[in-house]
């Protein structure tokens, strides 16, 4: 299913079906955008992300590589580089050119990926990569994930991509791509179930086994045309997490390696306020999106 769009920025999809992983790029043009991170997690794997702090001499990225396969996936962006470098795109230093890449992965080794996306993946995800709709559910970096895992792994269901996008005042744009890959449920804006195994209220009542705590993770990338620095970005993204605890129940467990990136690819003007609720919802709106989009493709979580 195709939905919303993200302004500014090309997104393309590697799949791999028979090994249950994929990944996910996000490509920023030849200019760029300004990217900030807030990794809330306890279980992380990324790339770069150190060069988005506010003070680090990097000011702009050429793209999101979001992938499957745990670390062994990070490799994905050589492949994302090396076709931005090809095509004359990235960070110019001196008589070079070398395209930023942050990126970060889910954990979906125990879905059966024998074969973790490496560059291949990442270039194909580039070459892919296309203006307009995004196709959701269990595609790209969504292909393995899986939702509620909180009771054991066989209660788990299908997870995947999702995206959502609103128009906020000022015609400004706010759009979000969510990987869905929890240890938690999944809710809609009532509180009531859209994906999982009833684990929230499990763990109130101690009857919870051990989970798997290191199976996990959602990512998530906000876009906005507003005008945003580093520090904004950085603001913007750690606000994003609001959207993360009103859609998943637990989320940032220490199994989880949820993170945001936020990206600016415009010079539209909005206030922080305005701008900060409508991310928080775009991203509650991508992960719901990603777990029914997952439950329309079927497959199962096995």
């Amino acid at each position: 299913m195709a939905t919303a769009e993200l302004p500014g920025v090309q997104v393309g999809h590697w799949t791999d079906l028979e090994h249950r992983t994929g990944c996910t790029v996000l490509l920023c043009g030849e200019r760029g955008a300004v990217c900030g991170v807030a990794v809330r997690g306890g279980a992380p794997g990324t790339r770069e992300t150190d060069a988005l702090e506010p003070g680090r001499s990097v000011q702009r990225v050429h793209a999101i590589c979001l992938t499957g396969g745990s670390a062994f996936g990070l490799g994905t962006a050589d492949g994302v580089m090396a076709y931005l470098a090809e095509r004359g795109v990235g960070l110019e230093v001196g008589k070079v050119r070398v395209p930023i890449v942050p990126a970060a992965v889910i954990f979906d080794l125990a879905e059966g990926a024998a074969h973790p996306p490496g560059p291949e993946a990442g270039r194909a995800s580039a070459v892919a990569a296309a203006p307009g709709p995004v196709p959701e559910g269990r595609v790209g970096a969504g292909t393995g994930a899986t939702i509620g895992k909180l009771l054991g792994r066989d209660r788990r269901v299908p997870g995947g991509v999702g995206v959502a996008s609103l128009a906020l005042p000022g015609s400004v744009s706010m759009a979000a791509l969510a990987v869905v890959n929890a240890l938690g449920d999944v809710v809609d804006e009532r509180g009531e179930i859209v994906a999982g195994c009833g684990g929230w209220d499990a763990v109130l009542e101690g009857r919870v086994p051990p989970p798997e705590m290191r199976a996990n993770t959602t990512l998530a990338v906000v876009v906005t045309d507003a005008r945003l620095d580093k520090t904004a970005c950085r603001g913007l993204a750690a606000q994003a997490h609001d959207g993360f605890a009103m859609a998943l129940r637990p989320a940032h467990t220490a199994g989880d390696g949820d993170l945001v990136f936020a990206l600016s690819t415009g010079e539209r003007e909005l206030d922080p306020i305005t701008l900060g609720v409508g991310e928080t919802e775009a991203v509650r709106r991508a992960i719901v999106s990603a777990a029914l989009a997952a439950a329309r493709a079927g497959g199962g979580g096995a």
